[in-house]
């Protein structure tokens, strides 16, 4: 197969070499450049099919371009990494083949990977919804993913900038900053677009592409939204105010609370909607998720019949809300002045408060990318390629996406770990 080269405009003009002999030796060592496994991608899949093919006996390398490993992995969980979840199923995952994740998270799963913490000796606890973080630092993920490759004799480069990949004798040429290494396998554990300032690129669907892999379409995932203007003008002054809601968009309902920013709405009801909006579509809110609107208005009413409907909401909302709504939307009568009709009327508001975004925030806030190497052409249980053997394709690269709550580092191991049982 021809080679395609990939040219990474991020690669230093110079390199600069130990001045002890040991590169020069290096260079003169033509075995140390052969192995068994490459992998492309020091994140979270990458160490995982490193460390898990390692302790099989492989020889294993692992290629990444920036200057440490694990760069996502450490600003996760505002620095604390929420690295699993307890309650861990294929519902939890966007893939458009819906069975496609079922082989690797049956075999590891998010109790695997706690087993492995606890041996390690990190405290974690469960912040939410099962969503589980380190008590201390995600530093410590990285050192313990670190520990389980060195244990397993896997070499890892940083700063090895990729130039191009061949495919030549049944095996992989890659050319990097720090010179040229052959595989007998080659896994393609190299992320998505999300929060290109941590180094992601789209090294692996070009990759992809150039081992005639098809890409579907990505978009940013787990992202924030963003309001058109003349709704950012109604809005703006709540910039940092959160609040208990519920979100819903193309049938997807998430109840995980919202957050007002400077550009639109967030939070983490929003962040798990923006994986299923789509553009020129509407977001309907829930501003009360735990109320029968109706019902509450009219008990209201009875109890505080002069009060202003304003004074009322900020009974169940922020104040600076309760009187911003009233201001664009809801008007602010007296309770007693209003009827049935419109107590139906400003409750079915209330619970569907319908706002259309303009866009997202795109990848450089988002936690995810959505679309990636369409997984119709690669096992579902070794993440090999269909097309050209020896290639494997595993964590955010593929065309799969987790919910928020520590379902891609969940997908990252459970990949990870298939392929370094199969490579």
């Amino acid at each position: 197969m021809a080679a395609t080269c990939y040219s990474n405009h991020s690669l230093p003009s110079t390199l600069s070499l130990p001045n002890d002999g040991s590169f020069q030796k290096f260079l003169l060592r033509p075995d140390l450049m052969d192995y068994d496994v490459i992998v492309l991608g020091g994140g979270a899949a990458g160490l995982m099919c490193a460390m898990t093919a390692g302790a099989r006996g492989r020889r294993v390398l692992v290629l990444e371009g920036s200057n440490r490993i694990g760069k996502k992995i450490l600003m996760s969980g505002g620095g604390r990494c929420n690295f699993t979840n307890l309650d861990v199923t294929p519902d939890n995952f966007i893939c458009p083949n819906p069975h496609f994740c079922k082989s690797a998270l049956a075999r590891y799963t998010q109790w695997d990977f706690i087993a492995m913490v606890e041996r390690h000796g990190i405290a974690y606890h469960e912040k939410e919804l099962g969503q589980l973080f380190c008590d201390g630092s995600s530093k410590q993920i990285v050192a313990m993913l670190q520990d389980e490759c060195d244990a397993a004799g896997v070499r890892i480069e940083t700063r090895a900038g990729i130039s191009q990949v061949q495919s030549v004798d049944g095996g992989f040429r890659i050319d990097t900053a720090l010179g040229a290494f052959n595989g007998e396998s080659l896994v393609v554990a190299t992320g998505g677009l999300s929060i290109p300032k941590m180094g992601a690129s789209g090294l692996g669907y070009d990759l992809a592409r150039q081992f005639g892999h098809a890409i579907r379409p990505t978009r940013a995932g787990l992202v924030p939204l963003v309001f058109e203007n003349s709704e950012l003008a109604n809005y703006a002054e709540l910039s940092g105010l959160a609040l208990p809601a519920a979100t819903e968009a193309a049938g997807h309902r998430f109840d995980a609370g919202l957050l007002f920013t400077h550009r639109g709405i967030s939070g983490p009801s929003i962040l798990q909607l923006s994986s299923y909006w789509q553009p020129g579509t509407p977001v309907h809110v829930d501003l009360l998720p735990d109320h029968d609107g109706t019902d509450w208005l009219t008990k209201r009413q009875r109890a505080r019949p002069d009060a202003r409907l304003k004074t009322v909401l900020a009974e169940v909302l922020p104040k600076r809300l309760a009187a911003r709504l009233c201001e664009i939307a809801l008007h602010n009568p007296p309770l007693k002045q209003m009827n049935k009709q419109g107590l139906d009327r400003i409750a079915a508001w209330l619970h569907a408060w319908p706002f259309e975004p303009s866009s997202t925030e795109g990848y450089k806030t988002a936690e995810v990318t959505l679309g990636g190497v369409d997984v119709d052409s690669v096992s579902s249980s070794q993440f090999e390629s269909r097309l050209v053997p020896g290639l494997y394709f595993i964590g955010e690269v593929l065309d799969v996406t987790g919910h928020l709550g520590g379902y891609n580092f969940q997908w990252a191991w459970a990949s990870g770990h298939a392929a370094g049982q199969s490579v």
